[in-house]
């Protein structure tokens, strides 16, 4: 402890008197010198990140110094549209749009080259509405249903013939053996001429 009373503020440089104190990586500070460096928050023992001689909020912190890019959000907060010229951070520069032009219709082309296309309604397919069913890709409501009744589909319940879909019931009934033992249900022994 230095001469005057008490240590220095890690902030102002004050005197930190001991009733006033809140001690951090080995230095001292008053309680309203204890702020995020960024947004002027008040901080404490489980919302603070210490960065050389810097404190901060946790939330700032990993905008300053955490990992970069698609898939490294922070909660609710990370649909914002904050690039981090606060913090002083500067923004990559985007590179200038290039539609694709292949022609190529492989598989392969088209699913690094656009989306898929529905069977169905011929539509692109989109990841937040698509269901894989017969090989393709489909519309989850509206598209993937069975071709005869309109029954809407799941993984569960599909049967698929010449890339069209079908529930197992119509499948059964249309495409499945027929004859003697076969039947469907209580009404299988049903005459017919």
């Amino acid at each position: 402890m230095p001469f005057g009373g008490g240590n220095k503020c890690g902030s102002c440089q004050k005197t930190v008197y001991f009733a006033e104190e809140v001690q951090c990586d080995g230095r001292s500070f008053h309680k309203s010198c204890f702020l995020c460096m960024v947004c002027k928050k008040n901080l404490d023992s489980t919302t603070i990140a210490v960065h050389m001689d810097e404190i901060f909020c946790k939330a700032c912190y990993g905008k300053k110094y955490g990992p970069k890019g698609y898939g490294y959000g922070q909660g609710a907060g990370t649909l914002s549209m904050d690039g981090g010229e606060s913090l002083g951070i500067q923004p990559a520069a985007a590179a200038p749009h290039q539609p694709t032009t292949n022609p190529n219709s492989s598989k392969l082309a088209q699913k690094f080259g656009g989306s898929d296309m529905c069977p169905r309604c011929g539509k692109a397919v989109y990841a937040a509405e698509k269901v894989i069913g017969a090989g393709s890709a489909w519309h989850k409501n509206g598209c993937f249903r069975c071709a005869l009744c309109g029954k809407g589909l799941e993984s569960t319940t599909l049967a698929d013939k010449d890339g069209e879909i079908y529930c197992k019931a119509c499948y059964a009934k249309n495409f499945g053996p027929k004859g003697f033992g076969y039947g469907q249900g209580a009404g299988a022994l049903a005459y017919s001429q």
